[in-house]
């Protein structure tokens, strides 16, 4: 299957970002990883671009090469770091440096994809939010630069609508992880509970985070834009249970 679609996923080599880009390359699109370091495995239609995204500088090089090497029309951007801490703790640069990979290297990527997007009058944007954006302990600057990604697509999806570009959020909760283990241990009590807190009674999976994010990225579904699907197993809908 081929398809004339090109996209930039951001964090492509691991977790979500590496089912996003399996899930890509099944569908036929080329997809260009950019991420610290490559994916673990290779494809004919797979490309990388190693870049750290808290670096500013690096991130404006390795967009501006990717839009001059490939005709994108699709962007997802899901690269991001939770850096968890209480509010004492919190340092301005935790959230400076937070700022700039979820919603500063964002803004840098799309605005590099845009022409070739508004040239073809049309496109797909989604951002990796995250439940957290509605408030958890010790994500000060997560939540806050998470919520910040919400407010940034439903302004975008206002300006670039009339273009054929349409911009949503997936807003995942718990999912299975790397990052999560790193806040989580594995196995622990503290991972089985928040499990059962969930309605659906379980973590989430990388794929069903990616199947959401392809069903923004389809091209039929042009009269969606401005919104944020939580993929939570309920956990958005209420944290009480009586």
């Amino acid at each position: 299957m081929t398809t004339s679609h090109t996209a930039i996923v951001t964090g492509g080599s691991a977790g979500i970002g590496a089912e996003i880009v399996r899930q890509m390359l099944d569908a036929g699109y080329e997809v260009v990883s950019m991420a610290r370091r490559a994916p673990d495995f290779s494809h004919e239609r797979l490309h990388s671009i190693p870049v750290d995204l808290l670096d500013p500088q690096a991130t404006q090089q390795a967009a501006a090469e990717a839009a001059q090497r490939f005709p994108i029309t699709h962007f997802v951007h899901n690269a991001g770091v939770i850096w968890p801490k209480l509010l004492p703790e919190v340092q301005l640069e935790d959230l400076q440096g937070l700022t700039q990979i979820h919603v500063g290297s964002a803004i840098q990527i799309a605005q590099a994809c845009l022409p070739h997007m508004q040239k073809e009058q049309f496109g797909r944007i989604v951002l990796m939010s995250s439940r957290g954006a509605l408030g958890v302990p010790t994500r000060t600057a997560y939540s806050a630069t998470k919520a910040g990604m919400i407010g940034m697509a439903r302004t975008w999806s206002l300006e670039l609508a009339a273009q054929g570009i349409t911009v949503n959020v997936v807003a995942p909760g718990p999912i299975q992880t790397d990052m999560f283990y790193d806040v989580v241990p594995a196995g622990s009590e503290r991972e089985a509970n928040i499990a059962k807190g969930i309605p659906v009674q379980r973590l989430g999976r990388a794929d069903d985070v990616a199947r959401a994010v392809m069903f923004f990225c389809d091209p039929a579904n042009s009269f969606i834009t401005g919104q944020t699907l939580y993929v939570c197993g309920g956990a958005s809908v209420s944290s009480v249970t009586i």
